[in-house]
């Protein structure tokens, strides 16, 4: 491919997401401790199994001891409802029990355990009681085969809503160590031979070819090239590199071939901090406990003191049986039927609005942290402007401007470089003559020349002029020049500029409407930045920024408040999983994407502010529905223990049954009342 080796800034084509990669659920959870090694594909199954099994546990036993119009009985049924039971606990149960020894072991009891302890009791004591009622015939004992075998269903269900709801674009590592080539073309003995990049030590001497990814960082030894650089700024202005420059690995080389020398290879290198860095700030942001978890472990430690209470209590008063039989049944309305729903019910409704407004949620914590947003750090190219370069003025300084515009897109026409087709798309816009150039050839470092009838033109950088010594009048105006030379005289000169995004302006007043104050933060100079910053009103300005710096300026903001990072680039995914929340753009990069917790599929940036409030309403819903669903067991728990029984007040099991399912639709009613907030302009 030719390529005018102009300076340029792109994002990497290589790393442009499908619509397919934007799609792809991941197949593990690892949000928190309980739900780190559930499978999808496995969960789905253990759902269909399980409701199939649950039909005919609900048919042939009783609910809380009370028969239903449905309710199925023949000698020998309740045999039939253990059997079913009994294959429902070893396939419906397992990632629960996983879950809870995972929680156990993190020391963080929540959800898990408390769906494990529900399941425990029911079955168990659903076992007893069968085997007592059937061989003993002493008294009869309430089973809670129904209860167990809803519980079960219903606790899968939620999780399976939750799992689906949370996408996953794909693992940030992984994606960052696709950057690297397999193998990388070592010297050994005077020759050039492959050898996997996992074998590479520092000082061997690597050959990089014209388009290939340097395997790891170094220094040139021999050769002059350009670099696209974007993998640590975010801007892709090519960077002349010659003798004893430094390389960074996963950066692309240019139209030139470079021997380097190995400094840095695998964790060591750039590449390899960045991928450590990545999988800390994800790890620490996994760690962040939401309400929901909590309410879960104050309700696990809850019903496991009030039943313990309640066994040391009733037992010298009423003997064994009364006394576990309270003991029991406190712990079976702990079960979270409505807790286990209350969340993920909302989460689905929440993802499917925000889906309609073209944003994917990926990662549900993000909605808590929408919620007391105070700083939002953006990144320039791709984000705040199109990445896209054009032509925002020519200078003529002798001769024609229609005919300095033609020789500009003649030399530039064989070339893919997006500046180059800038200035073809320019010159065809404004009708200038089509002339063909040849003998077209790159000048590395600066620019591109050729002839065009039988006269020999360059466009090049002002370093080329100062290089060799002509005399010029530089263009003041901000963005990238480049100069048209004739018989070593600048005849023209045009001026490139990367254009901000229609909506940019207007995302920024949104923001500081809502009290949240904008930061630019770009890899990208000084000058530029803060041209940027000056269109858009932003004072909080961070130039030249690398990727570990990025993470350090979240850090500290983060300090201050809440922080929303929004990126597209490979240098921004550490700084969107270090953020409170995260968007990337969804033409951004893969590991952008991998990295964020919500992915803005519109190009519309005020979309983001209609996500804000959209969460926040979520976040509202999702507390009222913690209310309704535990609520339920913090009254239902102390009444069933007896601790009215004085009065004269003891809940009956059928009662709370009632109620509890009550709950459970008044929570699944609820979630389904979340709207779209007003949409932005």
């Amino acid at each position: 491919m030719t390529m005018n080796m102009q300076p340029h800034e792109h994002k990497h084509a290589s790393q442009a997401m499908s619509h397919h990669d934007m799609t792809a659920h991941h197949q593990h959870m690892s949000d928190d401790p309980g739900m780190a090694n559930m499978d999808i594909t496995d969960m789905k199954r253990r759902f269909w199994w399980s409701v199939i099994l649950m039909i005919p546990i609900i048919v042939l036993s009783p609910f809380m001891g009370m028969k239903l119009p449905f309710t199925l009985t023949f000698p020998g049924s309740i045999w039939f409802a253990t059997l079913f039971a009994i294959l429902l606990y070893f396939i419906g149960s397992k990632p629960f029990f996983d879950g809870a020894k995972a929680e156990i072991k993190a020391k963080k009891p929540a959800m898990m355990c408390l769906v494990s302890m529900g399941l425990l009791v029911t079955f168990w004591y659903s076992i007893y009681a069968v085997l007592v009622n059937q061989f003993f015939h002493t008294s009869h004992i309430m089973d809670f085969l129904w209860e167990f075998a809803t519980l079960t269903v219903i606790m899968l269900l939620g999780h399976r809503i939750e799992m689906t709801a949370t996408m996953q674009a794909g693992d940030a590592t992984a994606k960052l160590q696709a950057l690297l080539p397999q193998t990388a073309h070592v010297k050994h003995d005077n020759q050039m031979m492959d050898m996997p990049i996992s074998s590479l030590k520092s000082d061997m001497i690597v050959q990089v070819l014209a388009g290939e990814a340097f395997p790891a960082d170094g220094v040139v030894v021999n050769g002059h090239s350009q670099v696209d650089e974007s993998l640590m700024t975010g801007e892709s202005r090519l960077i002349d590199k010659h003798k004893h420059s430094n390389v960074v690995g996963g950066t692309i080389n240019g139209n030139g071939s470079l021997l380097i020398q190995l400094t840095q290879v695998g964790a060591a290198s750039f590449l390899g901090q960045l991928q450590q860095t990545l999988v800390m700030s994800q790890s620490a942001k996994s760690r962040v406990e939401t309400i929901a978890d909590r309410v879960a472990s104050w309700l696990f430690w809850i019903a496991l003191v009030i039943a313990l209470i309640a066994l040391i209590v009733w037992l010298p008063l009423r003997g064994v049986s009364f006394a576990t039989n309270i003991a029991v049944t406190v712990l079976v309305i702990a079960c979270p039927h409505a807790l286990g729903l209350a969340v993920p019910l909302v989460i689905q409704r929440t993802k499917s609005l925000a889906a309609a407004q073209g944003i994917l949620i990926k990662n549900r914590k993000a909605l808590s942290s929408a919620t007391q947003v105070k700083f939002a750090l953006m990144d320039k190219t791709g984000t705040l402007t199109t990445g896209k370069f054009s032509v925002t003025h020519l200078e003529i300084y002798k001769g024609d401007k229609n005919q300095a515009l033609s020789l500009m897109a003649a030399l530039d026409k064989q070339s893919t470089h997006p500046l180059a087709q800038a200035i073809v798309a320019y010159a065809d816009q404004h009708a200038a003559p089509n002339q063909t150039a040849t003998e077209v050839e790159n000048l590395p470092g600066y620019g591109v020349a050729g002839k065009v009838n039988d006269t020999y033109y360059l466009l090049v950088s002002s370093r080329y002029l100062a290089d060799h010594d002509i005399a010029f009048t530089p263009v003041v105006q901000d963005g990238t020049v480049s100069y048209l030379l004739a018989d070593k005289q600048v005849i023209a000169a045009v001026v490139q500029s990367d254009s901000l995004r229609d909506t940019a302006k207007d995302f920024v007043k949104q923001l500081l409407k809502q009290g949240i104050t904008p930061v630019l933060v770009t890899g990208d100079n000084i000058k530029t930045a803060q041209a940027v910053a000056n269109q858009l009103t932003i004072d909080a300005v961070h130039a030249e920024v690398s990727p570990q710096e990025k993470i350090a300026l979240v850090a500290d903001y983060q300090k201050r408040g809440r922080v929303m990072m929004i990126g597209d680039g490979i240098n921004d995914a550490p700084a969107l999983a270090q953020a409170n929340l995260s968007v990337a753009i969804g033409a951004g990069t893969q590991v952008a994407q991998a990295s964020a917790d919500t992915v803005l599929i519109a190009n519309h940036l005020p979309k983001i502010i209609d996500f804000l409030a959209l969460a926040k309403r979520a976040n509202v819903k999702q507390i009222e529905n913690l209310w309704w669903g535990a609520g339920y067991n913090i009254i239902a728990m102390p009444l069933a223990a007896g601790i009215l029984s004085g009065f004269g007040i003891l809940l009956n099991p059928m009662i709370g049954a009632i109620i509890m399912s009550l709950s459970t639709l008044i929570v699944a009613l609820n979630a389904m009342t979340l709207n779209t907030p007003a949409k932005s302009r």
